[in-house]
C-alpha cells in the first residue's frame, strides 16, 4: 500500500521572534516494514541532518532572522509492505527500553491493574492488557497535554494516543517487559485527516510487537514508523528554543491519503 504524507505546523507569535532553533523528528527512514519513495521537510533558515542515538533522523533548522509566522511542512510518500513488524530495528541494549522515565513513572495501583491481565507476559494477554487500558482511559481528545504523564492519565481516566502508549510502556517496564515509544502515521481510509499518530512496542520472543492501543491495531499494516524512543520526549516531532516572541500559537494539521 502507497500512502502520501502532509504534515503541516503553524507557529504564530504575538512579537517578532529571532534566533530560533528547531529539533525536528518528521523523517521516516526505509525499512523491511516500509519504503520512502521520496520525503521532503520544508522550513527556513539553515539545516544540519544527523541520527540521535536511537538511530531517527533529526533535522536541526536555525533562524537567526525575525519572524512571527513560521511553518514547517513535511511532505513525502512511503509504501508499505504486508507483514513484519521491525519498522525501525535500532542496534541498542534492550535494558533502555526497561528504564523508567518521568512521562513512564508507574505506580502500585498501576502495576496492580496490569497484573490483574498479564501473569505470563504473553501476546495474548498483552493484548488482553491493551483493551483494558482503553476501557480504563477511554480516548478524549485534548483531555491531556504534551506535558502530561502516564500517571496522571491513569487517573485522569482519559487520554489521547500518547497517553495510551505510554501507560502502556510503563506497565510493561513494571512487568519487566521492554517497551518503547513509537511515532509515525496511521493510515485509516475512513478519516483521511490525523493527527500524528503514536503507539507503543513490546519486545516479545526476540522480536518488537506493535500494540496501538488507541485503535486496538496490533499489526503495524497501516503505520508508517518515523521515530522511536523510550517516550514522547525522545521523539517528539518538533521541539526548539528562541528569542522573544511572545505568546506562541500552534496548528498541526495530518493528511495520510492512499496514492
Amino acid at each position: 500500500m502507497k500512502l502520501m504524507v502532509n504534515h503541516q505546523t503553524h507557529y504564530t507569535y504575538s512579537e517578532n521572534a529571532c534566533n530560533s532553533i528547531q529539533y525536528i523528528k518528521m523523517i521516516p527512514q526505509s525499512s523491511q516494514h516500509q519504503y520512502v519513495h521520496y520525503w521532503d521537510i520544508s522550513v527556513p533558515g539553515e539545516r544540519v541532518l544527523k541520527k540521535d542515538v536511537f538511530n531517527n533522523l533529526w533535522l536541526t533548522c536555525s533562524q537567526r532572522f525575525d519572524y512571527q509566522h513560521l511553518t514547517i511542512m513535511a511532505q513525502g510518500i512511503v509504501e508499505l509492505h504486508c507483514g513484519g513488524n521491525d519498522g525501525h530495528q535500532a542496534s541498542l541494549p534492550l535494558s533502555l527500553f526497561l528504564q523508567p522515565t518521568h512521562a513512564t513513572l508507574w505506580d502500585a495501583n498501576m502495576l496492580e491493574f496490569a497484573t490483574q491481565f498479564v501473569t505470563m507476559g504473553s501476546l495474548k494477554e498483552l493484548i488482553v492488557l491493551a483493551e483494558q487500558i482503553l476501557l480504563k482511559v477511554p480516548y478524549c481528545p485534548h483531555a491531556t497535554t504534551v506535558q502530561s504523564t502516564a500517571k496522571e492519565a491513569f487517573y485522569a481516566g482519559l487520554g489521547v494516543c500518547q497517553d495510551h502508549a505510554h501507560l502502556m510502556i510503563a506497565m510493561c517496564r513494571a512487568l519487566n517487559l521492554p517497551a518503547r515509544y513509537v511515532s509515525g502515521y496511521l493510515y485509516d481510509k475512513n478519516t483521511p485527516h490525523l493527527a500524528s499518530h503514536a503507539w507503543a512496542e513490546v519486545f516479545l520472543h526476540k522480536q518488537w510487537y506493535c500494540f496501538d492501543v488507541s485503535n486496538q491495531l496490533f499489526e503495524p499494516s497501516s503505520h508508517i514508523y518515523v521515530a522511536i524512543g523510550r517516550d514522547y520526549f525522545d521523539v517528539a516531532p518538533v521541539r526548539g528554543i528562541r528569542e522573544k516572541g511572545g505568546v506562541e500559537k500552534m496548528r498541526s494539521t495530518v493528511q495520510v491519503l492512499a496514492c
